[in-house]
């Protein structure tokens, strides 16, 4: 670092020292941008533009759009996040707190389904405790109750909708309760055009696919909550592929217990310590056979599990 480039550092942080504060008060981080947190206050739900204090670069923690913070105003019209309020969970990627429902949206068609993403996002809201629901959309154009079947059958929540025709629309939208409501999937898939028909005020931007690469282009570039009156939801940047340990670090033989199907017949296994993959006689093995396991949930397990071979003990 240039002996410049400290000094004005050094001053900048002097300046916002001696800056008195007028008051403490906390609110609720609706959008992070770029180094600043614009957090919604509960006392009269004005949004304020804040920094964090260096302590959580220090200590190596990142406030979190969802997080409920304490921040103080100074009289320069400066906010300052100085403390999160204990966090119900969160996510790596997108990187939201205090989640009430992790809501996965795949399409039908354009791009079609990727079982191993969804079922990636399943199994890192399971390892957090975060509540699933999966909504398939472009129903108008195509109709599959494959799909359908296969998530219902592992006992997550699914619907099917249609955002232009409004199909299906309804019976989603009574699932927004309080709380905060993350939509995620990959790109193109409709999540903005989900929400608006959902939430019809919202007017985010949607996208078109692309028919050179045969997937969706990004309208959105960062997570931001928007209010539903009851709770918020919000829209997050679409992906096209997961690497596990980018989003969850976790042991291989702990991935059994984020699929509820398969986790539900550990107790059957022959053999403690099964990891379910190529024993003989193996409860689960069997359940795919005999195809009360959806046969691609398995394949998804098994490849997370090669995925995760390489993580050790003492790694986490």
């Amino acid at each position: 670092m240039s002996k410049k480039y400290e000094n004005k550092r050094e001053k900048k942080s002097n300046e916002e020292n001696i800056c008195k504060i007028i008051k403490s008060t906390e609110g609720l981080i609706v959008k992070a941008l770029g180094g600043f947190y614009y957090v919604k206050l509960f006392e009269d739900d004005s949004i304020i533009e804040c920094r964090a204090r260096g302590l959580f670069r220090k200590n190596d923690i990142t406030p979190l759009v969802g997080d409920k913070v304490v921040v103080e105003l100074t009289e320069n019209s400066l906010g300052y996040v100085v403390d999160i309020v204990d966090r119900q969970n969160s996510l790596i990627r997108p990187p939201v707190a205090n989640i009430e429902c992790l809501v996965i949206v795949s399409s039908f068609t354009e791009p079609k389904p990727n079982y191993l993403v969804i079922d990636k996002l399943t199994a890192i809201a399971s390892r957090r405790n975060i509540p699933v629901v999966i909504v398939f959309t472009k129903s108008g154009l195509l109709y599959d109750e494959s799909y359908i079947e296969t998530y219902k059958k592992a006992g997550y929540k699914v619907f099917c909708v249609d955002s232009i025709t409004n199909d299906g629309i309804k019976e989603v939208k009574k699932i927004f309760l309080n709380g905060i409501y993350v939509f995620c999937g990959n790109s193109g898939v409709g999540k903005s055009s989900l929400l608006n028909a959902i939430f019809p005020n919202l007017e985010l931007k949607t996208g078109d696919i692309s028919k050179k690469l045969g997937r969706g282009r990004h309208t959105t570039r960062h997570v931001e909550l928007y209010s539903t009156g009851s709770g918020y939801i919000a829209d997050t940047p679409g992906f096209s592929a997961i690497e596990f340990l980018q989003f969850e670090k976790m042991l291989s033989e702990d991935v059994q217990y984020c699929f509820p199907e398969i986790d539900k017949r550990i107790s059957e296994c022959r053999f403690t310590g099964c990891s379910h993959t190529k024993e003989k006689d193996c409860a689960v093995i069997k359940a795919v056979e005999n195809g009360e396991i959806a046969r691609s949930r398995y394949e998804s397990y098994c490849t997370i599990y090669e995925e995760l071979k390489q993580v050790k003990k003492w790694e986490l």
